[in-house]
């Protein structure tokens, strides 16, 4: 018999622990009191008749005290209880002096690891780390209910962002960009008039990207389509300027040319300031902002001609990259972009194909942008087209009083993610039994997502002025709550989903990519979808089902799985779980396939879904990639490439990174073997595990990749 430990650890029964926990008790209580050793036997006896494979330990300490109350000891069962809670407040103790110190030391692995965007290295990123130590210390041990803190820590859900649940701030949001820059801010106690010019305008979007970056601990997106009126000013300025000096020597013509002229530097120098700015700004956590621009070109829209050379100017600059440390152009993290694909812009003839050519050439070089069908949008949220905000949440539609959709200044208070191959580990093929288990978790995932919301609460505008006060979500009074933007569905409540794939094999024991898995996944996914919506209607609070992509909590899902019931083939063997809805990476698919079968589930994780395709060697590959994005007008909402060529961050390289003869990754162009400075992918095997076993050569690398 093994026994399951709260950690999730599987240890060998030891009877002898039995028999001192029990005999410590018995050592507190009155003669009379008291058990006999060979009632203490019995016990002991009746746990190991029970002859199970796995046992958690609170199971058996529950029985014990049975087993006491049926003796008629019932002094002696509270005493055990009291032994019990004490052990726990033991357990409970202040656990996060190794892991700070390790942190100063630079040996936290964990951590070093867990961000990319994150060195641990530096001053500023390590005060945010060991904030988010005692945070998550606090909401283990005091902040949240015990069976939530355990839920977490077997892996039963994953409670997001916990180093960020000591205060009172959400997740991600999209700004209200739109007010903030039209009426003026206030940052720093510092007031931002309304700006007069383009490259004023992007200066002041950095800086409350920055701001807002630095109050919340999610990601931001921004609609670039409202600087479109800011370059159509600053172009009316040159002309009146020109006008003015030149009337009588210049025509009309000429101080247009002339104005185009100094248009196009002031354009490229404002996007430029956006890229640098926000590639060169730290907010408060030690990061750069996590910032999202959504690139969307709206018929109707006044600026729209304005808005295409804004999105043209930031494509080329993106195309360009950003020069690292040594003069080598690079791929930026951020910001992010997202481009929208409409009937001016789909490939087959609109207006605004140009653009689309570049964005393809740019995906090709750079992976970015993403790309969202506003075709496909419209039909998943009642006929809008709206960016997901930096975490890539996308919110539920929502109406004002004037009966006017609204999504700018709307935000996340937090998520949640259920563990659904967990599930079917322990229905162990019983579908009914599956069924049970899902509903007792999918309750308790609602009880941590409460968590969240009530910990917002009460919360007052001054928690974050650039937020609540100053117009990027609200424009509320000093002193005034928050709370009626955690209310009514204005913001959402998510609830993540990880394995799809893993739990559809273990119950029906396919794939969900084969007819009868894909009925069973679906029903899957419209449970959770129903139970949403049935929390949203007892609640009044906007629960929203999101298909996050959460790559780390793959990986822990199936490490404590794999822990606790060991490797089970096509489950826990890989080493990962397969995120969300997503087919699983070692299933043989072409693009269009995948994107067609995985478009049926984005509608029914409306609270966030995206699908990624993998494009070997993207830069000679313009033509494939044209195809695709052309497909994804017509077939699917939100969709992003991956490529598996390699490249190197040292010199530029994009060719095949080689293997030297100590199975070390070399750049055969500058000689760099250091891992952190290049992508390493493998086109013979899309494993993307914790070992790449086949490198397309004879050998085999067996050693650790740890950034890829």
């Amino acid at each position: 018999m093994k026994i399951v430990k709260r950690d999730g650890k599987i240890v060998a029964y030891d009877k002898e622990k039995i028999v001192t926990a029990i005999s410590k008790a018995n050592a507190e209580v009155e003669e009379k009191d008291k058990v006999t050793d060979e009632q203490i036997k019995k016990i002991v006896k009746y746990i190991e008749g029970l002859k199970r494979d796995r046992i958690l330990v609170e199971e058996i300490q529950d029985i014990i005290e049975q087993e006491l109350v049926k003796l008629d000891k019932y002094e002696l069962a509270k005493t055990y209880m009291l032994y019990r809670y004490k052990r726990a407040l033991v357990r409970k103790a202040n656990t996060t002096d190794e892991s700070i110190l390790s942190l100063i030391r630079n040996t936290n692995k964990e951590l070093a690891e867990e961000n990319s965007n994150k060195s641990t290295t530096l001053a500023s990123t390590q005060r945010d780390y060991i904030a988010g130590e005692v945070s998550r210390d606090l909401t283990k041990r005091i902040l949240l209910p015990e069976k939530i803190s355990e839920a977490h820590e077997n892996g039963i859900l994953h409670f997001h962002d916990a180093d960020y649940f000591v205060q009172p701030i959400f997740n991600c949001c999209l700004i209200n960009i739109s007010d903030m820059l039209d009426n003026g801010t206030v940052m720093n106690g510092k007031m931002i008039e309304s700006p007069k010019s383009f490259q004023v305008a992007c200066t002041v979007m950095t800086q409350i990207i920055a701001a807002v970056a630095s109050n919340q601990y999610g990601g931001q997106s921004v609609d670039i389509s409202h600087l479109g009126k800011y370059l159509r000013k600053s172009k009316n300025k040159f002309v009146n300027k020109l006008t003015k000096k030149f009337k009588d020597t210049l025509t009309k013509k000429q101080i247009e040319e002339i104005a185009n002229d100094r248009l196009k530097e002031e354009l490229a120098a404002g996007v430029q300031t956006i890229q640098y700015q926000i590639n060169t700004l730290m907010t408060t956590n030690g990061q750069s902002p996590f910032v999202t621009i959504f690139m969307y070109l709206k018929d109707g829209d006044e600026y729209i001609e304005e808005n295409a050379m804004i999105i043209e100017e930031i494509l080329k600059q993106r195309y360009e990259g950003i020069k690292n440390e040594k003069g080598v152009y690079v791929t930026p993290a951020f910001p992010k972009l997202i481009y929208v694909l409409d009937e001016n812009n789909n490939l087959t003839g609109g207006k605004y194909d140009y653009i689309t050519e570049l964005a393809v050439k740019c995906s090709a070089k750079r992976m970015y942008p993403d790309y969202i069908s506003a075709k496909m949008m419209r039909e998943n949220y009642e006929g809008n087209v709206f960016s997901p905000m930096g975490c890539r949440s996308f919110l539920s539609p929502w109406k004002d009083k004037e009966g006017n959709y609204k999504f700018e200044g709307r935000f996340n208070q937090g998520v949640v993610s259920i563990n659904l191959p967990q599930i079917g580990i322990l229905a162990d093929g019983d579908e009914k039994e599956f069924w049970k288990l899902f509903d007792e978790r999918l309750d308790l995932c609602k009880e941590a997502l409460m968590c969240r919301h009530y910990a917002l609460l009460g919360t007052t505008s001054d928690i974050s002025p650039v937020h609540w006060q100053y117009g990027a979500i609200a424009r509320l009074q000093k002193g005034e709550k928050i709370d009626e933007y955690l209310k009514g569905g204005y913001s959402t409540l998510s609830l993540g989903y990880i394995g799809i794939y893993e739990v559809t094999k273990l119950v029906k024991g396919v794939s969900h990519t084969d007819p009868k898995g894909t009925e069973f996944a679906l029903k899957v996914m419209k449970h959770m979808k129903e139970k949403c919506a049935e929390w949203k209607k007892e609640t009044g609070l906007g629960f929203a089902l999101y298909g996050t992509p959460a790559e780390s909590l793959c990986y822990r899902f199936a490490r404590i799985d794999k822990e606790k019931y060991g490797v089970i083939k096509d489950v826990t063997d890989k080493g990962y779980y397969t995120n969300s809805y997503h087919v699983d990476v070692r299933e043989k698919i072409d693009a269009f396939s995948k994107l067609k079968f995985e478009s049926q589930f984005q509608p029914i994780s409306s609270g966030g879904a995206i699908s990624y395709v993998e494009v070997p060697n993207m830069a000679h590959n313009i033509e494939a990639l044209r195809e695709v994005v052309k497909f994804i007008y017509d077939n699917i909402q939100y969709a992003e490439f991956n490529t598996k060529s390699d490249y190197c961050h040292v010199c530029g390289f994009d060719g095949e990174i080689e293997v030297d003869d100590d199975l070390n990754w070399v750049c055969p162009n500058c000689g760099n073997k250091d891992k952190t400075k290049m992508n390493v992918t493998r086109r013979t095997c899309g494993y993307l595990g914790e070992n790449f076993w086949n490198v397309g050569k004879t050998k085999e690398i067996k050693s650790r990749v740890t950034h890829l």
